[in-house]
């Protein structure tokens, strides 16, 4: 019988991160007034059919965003309508599609407008190296198209721009076919065609605004621009700037084990936010040097909102039975054979437990004391607020004046809880 490890883990820290994060706490009034400033009453003419796209991520507060949106195309006398733009998410189907968005939040009810959901698309152009350049059908029938998306780091590469409404443009509007073509050309297709294609769609396709969300450490609204269609292109690195210094990251420069509660495609298109765990698959130039150095790490458990999509795993080295049994494994290749890395969906060995797991991560560190080894637990790469620190890292807290002011110790150590199971008690 396979000895998952030694038996011994260290006692465990529960702290909290304090983190810089301006805040809009009026950020409808707000965007009330970008909309007015970029003049949505003038592109919207009366019985206008206008698009909104709406992605496969939790941004915060996005059913109200987009209700304000739909009641101020109204306002302005026009016939709003939502259209799914995630790529090949859903299981590139208009159903998957529709399930992401109902488990967002997004349904016609919350928002006050049909979602009209299609995977059929028509080419608008051609990209320099002669690719086709694809649109979703129904928004390029319509009026008028309204992009909405949150501005971040990519999980996939670093450059000037990333995600946001350039990505979602190209890549989110382009559906499983625009998705497929700029995925195919790896970080060439990141780099210079998602830019490349974003122009041309902006340029043939009947785009009349763009709204750009920024969000603190602790996913609440920090800022909110709506954006002429011929302003996104220069606007869009400088509110990727501020998310860069406003995300939520791990405090450590060196972690031996890290334990991830969950993943999923809720959490991050990696399941796992690359920009986080420090882990990119990709290419080593797409490094992101905030990030901690992590030996191993452990995932415990799915997102009941991914929805079986574990696109991702493969960043892990060790997993779960648990999670494993939840893997769809059709929606999961789809999605990473998509974006032309199997790497994302290659499967770790999975243990019994939860502390099986997390002693045999400790143990394929090498040859280190387990009760001294480094240790972080989060709840998920998006959640970062609280987390649970070993010994040896909450001395390193109490000797590093500068970690000290930004970490609040919230009580004494203790040792790892698991039920019967051997799984951690939540």
């Amino acid at each position: 019988m396979l000895n998952y490890g030694v038996g011994l883990l260290p006692k465990m820290v529960r702290v909290r991160q304090k983190f810089y994060a301006p805040k809009l706490d009026d950020y409808i009034s707000i965007l009330r007034r970008e909309l007015e400033g970029a003049g949505l009453r003038d592109s919207v003419k009366p019985g206008a059919k206008i698009a909104i796209t709406a992605g496969s991520r939790g941004i915060a507060h996005i059913v109200e965003i987009l209700a304000t949106l739909v009641n101020e195309v109204k306002e302005a006398g026009g016939k709003p309508f939502i259209v799914p733009a995630m790529g090949s998410h859903g299981g590139a189907t208009p159903k998957g599609q529709l399930e992401i968005l109902r488990n967002l939040g997004i349904t016609e009810e919350s928002v006050g407008a049909p979602i009209y959901a299609s995977m059929e698309v028509e080419e608008v152009g051609r990209l320099s190296n002669g690719e086709p350049v694809y649109v979703d059908r129904i928004a390029l029938k319509s009026d008028g198209i309204i992009v909405v998306n949150r501005v971040k780091p990519h999980t996939d590469f670093k450059g000037r721009i990333e995600s946001g409404l350039m990505k979602m443009i190209a890549v989110g509007l382009g559906k499983q076919k625009g998705a497929e073509i700029i995925h195919r050309y790896q970080l060439e297709g990141y780099h210079r065609l998602i830019p490349e294609a974003a122009r041309l769609i902006i340029r043939r396709a009947p785009i009349i605004l763009g709204v750009a969300i920024v969000e603190n450490a602790y996913h609440e609204i920090a800022a909110i621009r709506a954006l002429k269609p011929e302003e996104i292109e220069e606007e869009e690195p400088k509110l990727l700037e501020m998310a860069k210094d406003l995300m939520a990251r791990i405090p450590f420069k060196e972690i031996d084990v890290l334990i991830v509660d969950e993943m999923g495609k809720d959490i991050s298109g990696t399941g796992m936010d690359t920009n986080v765990i420090g882990r990119f698959w990709a290419s080593p130039d797409e490094y992101e040097n905030r990030a901690p150095k992590i030996r191993r790490i452990v995932v415990l458990d799915l997102s009941e909102k991914s929805d079986g999509n574990a696109v991702g795993i493969g960043l892990a080295d060790i997993t779960t039975k648990r999670l494993f049994s939840k893997i769809d494994f059709e929606k999961t290749f789809a999605n990473c054979l998509t974006s032309t890395w199997p790497e994302l969906a290659k499967i770790p060995p999975f243990l019994p437990n939860d502390r099986d797991a997390i002693l045999m991560a400790i143990r394929c560190c090498g040859p280190i004391d387990p009760l001294k080894a480094k240790i972080v637990r989060i709840k998920n790469t998006l959640e970062l607020e609280y987390m649970w620190i070993s010994e040896s890292l909450y001395e390193i807290v109490k000797q590093n004046r500068e970690l000290a002011e930004h970490i609040e110790v919230l009580g004494e150590p203790e040792e790892m809880q698991f039920d019967i199971l051997g799984n951690l008690a939540r």
